[in-house]
């Protein structure tokens, strides 16, 4: 599978390229990847947020009217939400529905007077666009670190296609190789007994699991929109195996879910200081 490049102009079209979104299931893997770039054209620096809008643009570029959505939770995210209600504002999109990950989405596209349904109702999703904590070369994700994973993976896996925006900072040769949180979502029954064997599960690889907490002493614990609570994993190496990980961590008494999304992404748009990259299996 080909390694992810950040080298823009090696990727450079001169034609507009679609996105290639792929039919369930969303599990299915295939072994090429098609890239292609889109240059900036502004000289001056972009800021982390202009990297984020402009990964965000990209994706909304294959929302059409009609559509039922996935709208994902996060910073960038919020900017894909953000322009999806200017263009139902404008008319330029019309008869979509969106199925939010998070309370914080629910209310920020109820704010922009997107349509929102739920699962329940809308069991297929046309596509979901979402951020990622970390994207691996296999296009694997970390996601979570915004506490909403577990409703975030259930909208993923029940879409059609799932397009993934992030900037160039979320690229990793490894999963959990950023050093930064792997969440994990369990019950507050009992959470340092699974702390405690979560850590156990991956001695060998530095593995420091920690109660994630809130407030200004980070004294209480953060209590997702489910009422759990998120242990996160922090690894001194990358992991070795994404899947067998994902199947130990889920066989835990008490485990929700974690943050591993495996084998979901149709399409991962990374923007970098000199264009956006789209990458598509």
């Amino acid at each position: 599978m080909a390694s992810l490049s950040l080298h823009l102009s090696s990727l450079h079209h001169t034609s507009t390229t679609p996105l290639i979104l792929r039919n369930p299931p969303v599990n299915v893997r295939t072994q090429t990847q098609k890239l292609f770039s889109v240059r900036s054209q502004s000289a001056p620096v972009l800021s982390q947020d202009d990297l984020k809008k402009l990964a965000a643009d990209k994706a909304v570029e294959s929302v059409k009217s009609g559509m039922v959505l996935g709208l994902g939770t996060g910073s960038t995210a919020a900017f894909v939400v953000d322009k999806i209600g200017q263009l139902v504002s404008t008319g330029q999109l019309s008869d979509i529905i969106g199925i939010p990950t998070s309370k914080r989405t629910q209310e920020q596209a109820a704010s922009l007077n997107i349509p929102l349904t739920a699962l329940d109702t809308h069991p297929h999703i046309d596509l979901a666009i979402d951020g990622a904590d970390e994207v691996d070369p296999n296009l694997d994700l970390v996601k979570g670190r915004g506490g909403a994973l577990l409703r975030e993976k259930m909208v993923e896996a029940a879409s059609s296609s799932f397009i993934v925006v992030a900037d160039d900072s979320k690229l990793v040769s490894g999963l959990g190789g950023s050093g930064l949180a792997m969440p994990v979502e369990v019950v507050q029954f009992c959470w340092k007994y699974n702390l405690v064997r979560l850590e156990g599960l991956f001695k060998e690889l530095g593995c420091e699991a920690k109660l994630r907490l809130v407030g200004d002493g980070r004294e209480k614990p953060y209590v997702t929109d489910n009422g759990n609570y998120i242990v996160d994993l922090y690894f001194k190496t990358p992991i070795k195996d994404g899947f067998g990980a994902g199947k130990e961590i889920a066989a835990l008494e008490g485990v929700v879910e974690h943050g591993l999304f495996l084998g979901m992404a149709t399409s991962v748009i990374i923007a970098g200081k000199t264009g956006v990259e789209v990458i598509t299996k």
